[in-house]
């Protein structure tokens, strides 16, 4: 093949198309009900750290004003 071929070969858009068809259908795609279980997971554990962080927030702020004596 000569060079130019390669060159054009690399940029020819519908076979990149074609290879990017070929490479989503080898993919494993989670059914509806494994995406709806870790979406849940996900929320929950968003729901967690959430409210872990504003109670720590509220702790250490209430530390932090009972040290220095904000707040009176």
């Amino acid at each position: 093949m000569p060079k130019d071929a390669e060159v054009m070969a690399l940029y020819n858009p519908l076979q990149f198309f074609q290879e990017v068809r070929q490479e989503v259908s080898k993919v494993t795609w989670p059914s509806r009900k494994e995406v709806w279980v870790t979406t849940v997971a996900v929320l929950i554990m968003v729901s967690l750290a959430a409210l872990f962080f504003l109670l720590v927030d509220q702790a250490l702020g209430w530390l932090v004003s009972s040290v220095l004596g904000f707040g009176r």
